[in-house]
């Protein structure tokens, strides 16, 4: 029963490192998980995932989130970026992160990652585009708005990937641990 429970929170805390690469609630997944073993799983703490593992999870995650609100927002932002910019901007990240996805990179391993993380800040730049030029703005400006909302993702989506890393791997160095006793 416990290498059931054991191998139910590595496969969430995989998931959620993947869907965190998405924009996805990843890293909240991963709480969870690690919380839902702390809680309910008999003998967790002598695993390594008691609940000062769930809480320094739960601190990186909110980290990161708020590391990756502000650099999206200071991204558009900085050039003047209007809110219909901004919501097809978050619209335009989420596409391209699926189509970077599918189309990935010819690197072996990090090829899709790399995919994931350029389409979904393509994606920001286009969709921030699309929305000023929307809004009637000109060219010039619906480019700087763009270029602001690709480097905002870019920056959030490397913060955000460091945070589900950071939780991954504190899973992983707990369960590990019990291991080495």
């Amino acid at each position: 029963m416990i290498y059931l429970a054991i191998a139910l929170l590595l496969s969430a805390l995989l998931a959620g490192w993947v869907l965190t690469l998405f924009s996805l609630p990843g890293n909240w997944l991963a709480v969870a998980a690690l919380a839902m073993f702390a809680g309910l799983v008999p003998g967790a703490g002598s695993w390594g995932v008691g609940w000062t593992v769930v809480i320094v999870a739960l601190v990186v995650a909110v980290v990161g989130e708020l590391a990756e609100l502000a650099a999206g927002a200071m991204g558009a932002a900085r050039h003047g970026g209007s809110r219909r910019g901004a919501v097809l901007a978050m619209i335009g990240s989420m596409i391209g992160a699926m189509l970077g996805a599918s189309l990935g990179l010819p690197i072996p391993v990090v090829g899709p990652i790399v995919g994931v993380v350029l389409g979904a800040c393509l994606g920001a730049f286009c969709g921030a585009v699309l929305g000023e030029f929307w809004k009637g703005r000109p060219a010039g400006q619906a480019w700087q708005v763009g270029q602001g909302a690709f480097w905002g993702r870019l920056a959030g989506s490397l913060a955000k990937i460091a945070s589900a890393t950071i939780i991954l791997v504190l899973g992983l160095a707990a369960l590990a641990s019990s291991f080495f006793q």
